[in-house]
């Protein structure tokens, strides 16, 4: 029988005005894959922290088996001594040092006095060859794309000799599909050397896939822990949500009306060359294609976040100049960014004033805020989009991570734009708040509004689109309607997807 590694027992987590746990008890054991499942806010994240000593429980004991002696780890520090080591959802590096110097921060190998630069670099590459990242060891974080950092995360855990647990919280959230199964490769490696892990995924499939048994959180309470194999999809969504969810992409489509934006000719200096396309009233046009193929640059020039060298953007026929973000959104396009804890709201802000922030102009007079306009906008848009929280003058950095996307969404109703763009949607959020986004696109489009679904994830974007549009390597590879949509499959698209540009 398996040792068990880890014990839970009656744990706890108060908040101000929030249960974020509330007497959860579960083991688990050595060498064993254990999915951690809920929707936003059942406590997975809280509980995370709590193992890790990050943040420390209120009652009850989370204890770990140390080579046959039952510990406590007080904080986080404690827990990476014992061979506790977590990826947390967000990108958790520091973004002005290299790769190297993130793998090994606190850990620097010496020569003398001195930092052993030749050395670090050279064992920093063996990690970067075995998760296949093809890129230098001394690149920084910060011009890495965001899916590269996230595996740059993800490997520095094998820098670590002794492995004991592995918690890895939405891991393939920014993903292609080959750096995940490269991932499952790494976790299987891990399961066969005895660490256990601890895997947190909205996405059903993959917990089938690479894992042993499965937890389910609700609203912080335990609910079951089941073998994998007595699990279906549908009744661990059931589990989750308290409910039967159907086909989730089921939503009702539109016959697209007039031209509403044209790109043409949309080159930059190394991202993207001579990109043209249309997106009609009514119409879901989704993007999609591996790390590095250019989607989310595209969009960002678009809209003025970043500069282009060529390309014309036309708004209802009409040429404008978008010079900045600002400029985007008085010609009626709205951004909604593929990071957004770090561009997308101000998480030390309330959910008043991020839903407020882009549309001043509409709760202000003569230089005057009208702080009751304010709050009667804040309420109107965040019930639009259902944000769960129990008053608008919550901090958006309190809210789960699916709440955070609603903000996101409600702040650019206020603007009222005809395109929205939205950027890998669904990061990292339950399958309850995907179909609420989804609904929530499907009635956009009713309006006439256009929208840009860009993802990584395939099921999502060809289930949602009325045209896909598929890119590698800066260019437009293929493009299919909705006739072609009906047979498409996962392996067209990334043959696609992989095309030399």
């Amino acid at each position: 029988m398996q040792d068990t590694i880890l014990k839970i027992e009656h744990v706890s987590k108060f908040y101000p005005g929030v249960t974020a746990l509330n007497d959860v008890s579960f083991e688990i054991k050595k060498g064993e894959v254990r999915a951690l499942c809920g929707e936003n806010g059942a406590g997975k994240s809280t509980l995370i922290k709590c193992i890790m000593g990050v943040e420390h429980n209120d009652t009850g004991t989370i204890s770990m088996n140390y080579d046959g002696k039952w510990i406590v780890n007080s904080n986080a520090m404690e827990a990476q001594k014992h061979g506790v080591f977590a990826n947390y959802q967000s990108v958790n590096i520091a973004p002005d040092l290299s790769i190297a110097e993130n793998y090994f921060l606190g850990c620097q190998p010496k020569k003398g006095l001195f930092v052993d630069w030749k050395k670090m670099n050279q064992e920093s590459q063996k990690v970067i060859d075995k998760f296949e990242m093809h890129v230098d060891p001394t690149a920084k974080i910060c011009e890495l794309p965001i899916a590269m950092q996230a595996m740059v995360t993800i490997s520095k855990i094998s820098i670590n000799k002794d492995i004991r647990l592995v918690i890895l919280d939405e891991p393939t959230a920014l993903l292609e599909n080959d750096k995940v199964d490269i991932l499952f490769r790494f976790v299987r490696e891990l399961k066969a050397q005895g660490v256990s892990i601890i895997y947190i995924s909205h996405r059903m499939e993959e917990i089938m896939t690479i894992c042993d048994s499965v937890t389910i959180l609700k609203d912080g309470t335990y609910v079951d822990t089941l073998p994998i194999e007595e699990v279906t999809k549908d009744k661990l969504i059931a589990k989750m949500v308290g409910r039967e969810v159907s086909d989730i992409y089921n939503i009702r489509h539109f016959e697209p009306g007039e031209e509403l934006l044209r790109v043409e000719n949309f080159t930059d200096s190394k991202h993207f060359r001579n990109v043209n396309f249309k997106l009609h009233r009514g119409e879901i046009l989704g993007f999609t294609g591996l790390v590095g193929a250019g989607r989310s640059e595209i969009m960002r020039s678009l809209v003025g976040v970043e500069k282009r060298e060529a390309g014309d953007v036309y708004v209802s026929g009409k040429k404008v100049d978008i010079k900045n973000p600002s400029d985007a959104l008085k010609y009626g396009i709205g951004l909604l960014t593929e990071d957004r804890r770090a561009d997308g709201c101000a998480l030390g802000l309330s959910i008043k004033y991020n839903i407020s922030m882009c549309a001043m102009d509409t709760i202000s007079k003569a230089g005057f805020l009208n702080l009751k306009k304010e709050t009667v906008q804040a309420k109107k848009h965040s019930k639009d989009v259902n944000v769960k929280t129990p008053s608008v003058d919550q901090l958006v950095g309190n809210l789960s991570g699916g709440n955070q996307q609603k903000v996101v969404i409600a702040k650019f109703l206020c603007c009222n734009p005809d395109v929205f763009i939205f950027d890998e949607p669904t990061v990292g959020i339950d399958v309850g708040a995907k179909e609420e986004i989804y609904k929530f696109i499907e009635k956009l489009t009713e309006q006439g509004k256009g929208v840009i679904v860009i993802s990584s994830y395939l099921p999502e974007v060809m289930g949602l689109s009325d045209r896909l549009i598929v890119m590698a390597q800066g260019n437009i590879t293929a493009e299919f309607d909705k006739e072609a949509l009906k047979t498409l499959t996962e392996e067209e698209v990334l043959s696609k997807a992989s095309i030399e540009g």
